[in-house]
């Protein structure tokens, strides 16, 4: 007898800080209007998606000392935002990226808590470190960690977060009027945490949440980021949407939940995937050459490959030929606050490849960015897209897509209207919400609600 077809997970990415955005595309929108978060999550919602995603920029990025100003510029508070959202969904899944390294477990665990219960049950919580001093500037800490000690800080930070969280048990609150009692434990919230990195004790004082604890996403891909993922996440976002890639990833994170006491289903693997619809599967990839077009831009080719050459080049043309100079390999950098210049260990060595591949192709610098960047993940005719989609997740890419559209907020419009009902009839995407929270619609268990041993204060 054959098992029953894995269901999808799809989420809805907002775009922005970065080049996937076509802004300049007359149907795009504000990023910072409220119009477009609330047009983008309700299309999310009437599509059923598990979720709306969202990242951050901590500090706006430069090269050569200016404001890199080709792709989106800034974007409000991730917790105003998604608290605002929160009043005009229902059911969708609220996530929001916020930084381990410059922020506190407390503050972090009330800002949660607060969106889950305002939600009826809807927060996540995209754990990320930051890598480089550039962004650290902002903080009062300043500078930045080694990767290392960035994990260090992560995994205590991510667990004082769960012990404060878990100070209330979720029955202390009588609100018993004709007694006069409101709660049943005085010390309800109390907690003390000692460790390396966190010294703190005291009471929280947001009371346990419909989920108990937001969903946890990790979106990081070393070592470390993976056994971290493995230890404590319950889902990631990852960047590996190729077939090859995305089974060598999904095969690899899974047999590591073992050691952790976890089952494979216990943590979803979600890789970003951008999309281009047409009519027919040749119209769609007419439209794709034009937005990668779009994307990379002749100014944009060449911020590109300054990642890479480290040197200014804008005395070069970007439809002819790779600079012959090779790049400057040095601890600064003329890009600042980009986690793309991490890619590029070798930078000679990429350069000589690159060299290679445009004269192998005819490239230009431009036709070079456009076919070594990213590329749309699913193009073609809804049919395809949906089949092609389907066919990955049955085959352990992926257990679903997090889709980032290339038009904000309209994007995600035309495939909630055409591939979502194709998958709905395949049988693999649900038609209606079963749950109220986000770990229902997972398919996350609810995380056990034990009373811990009250601490002093």
């Amino acid at each position: 007898m054959s098992k029953p077809p894995k269901q999808i997970h799809l989420a809805a990415h907002f775009p922005g800080v970065n080049n996937t955005t076509v802004w300049s595309d007359p149907a795009a929108g504000s990023h910072i209007e409220f119009s477009s978060f609330t047009h983008f999550a309700k299309t999310a919602e009437r599509a059923r998606f598990d979720f709306l995603f969202l990242a951050e920029g901590l500090r706006l990025r430069e090269q050569g000392g200016e404001i890199y100003d080709l792709d989106v510029v800034g974007r409000p508070d991730t917790f105003t935002v998604l608290a605002a959202l929160a009043a005009v969904t229902d059911r969708l899944g609220l996530t929001g990226t916020i930084n381990s390294t410059f922020n506190e477990p407390y503050e972090v665990a009330r800002q949660f808590a607060s969106l889950d219960h305002l939600s009826g049950g809807r927060a996540a919580w995209n754990v990320v470190t930051s890598w480089d001093a550039f962004t650290g500037e902002n903080f009062r800490r300043g500078g930045f960690l080694p990767q290392d000690q960035r994990y260090a800080r992560a995994k205590e930070f991510l667990a004082t977060v769960n012990e404060l969280l878990d100070s209330w048990h979720g029955d202390e609150i009588l609100a018993d009027q004709a007694a006069g009692t409101f709660l049943s434990d005085a010390g309800a919230g109390s907690f003390v945490h000692r460790g390396p990195q966190f010294d703190i004790h005291g009471q929280f004082n947001v009371p346990r949440s419909p989920q108990g604890r937001p969903v946890i996403f990790q979106a990081g891909e070393s070592e470390e980021g993976r056994e971290f993922a493995a230890a404590g996440a319950d889902a990631i976002f990852s960047r590996y949407a190729t077939r090859d890639a995305g089974q060598a990833f999904y095969t690899d994170v899974k047999s590591r939940l073992a050691k952790y006491g976890r089952r494979p289903e216990e943590l979803l693997i979600l890789p970003a995937a951008s999309f281009v619809l047409g009519d027919t599967d040749a119209e769609a990839e007419e439209t794709a050459h034009q937005v990668r077009r779009l994307q990379v831009s002749g100014a944009t080719a060449l911020k590109h490959l300054e990642f890479v050459w480290n040197r200014d080049l804008s005395s070069y043309d970007p439809e002819g030929p790779l600079p012959d100079v090779d790049p400057v390999v040095s601890e600064e950098h003329i890009s600042r606050g980009r986690a793309q210049v991490r890619m590029y260990r070798d930078p000679v060595a990429v350069a000589r490849e690159w060299r290679e591949l445009a004269e192998a192709n005819k490239w230009s610098i431009r036709d070079l960015v456009i076919n070594t960047g990213n590329r749309q993940t699913f193009v073609g005719s809804p049919a395809t897209v949906a089949r092609t989609i389907d066919e990955f997740v049955q085959a352990d890419v992926a257990d679903g897509f997090i889709l980032v559209p290339h038009i904000t907020p309209g994007g995600l419009d035309t495939f909630a209207d055409t591939v979502v009902p194709l998958l709905q009839e395949r049988g693999v995407f649900r038609t209606e919400y079963e749950g109220t929270t986000l770990r229902d619609h997972l398919g996350l268990a609810h995380p056990d609600r034990p009373r811990r041993e009250r601490a002093a204060s």
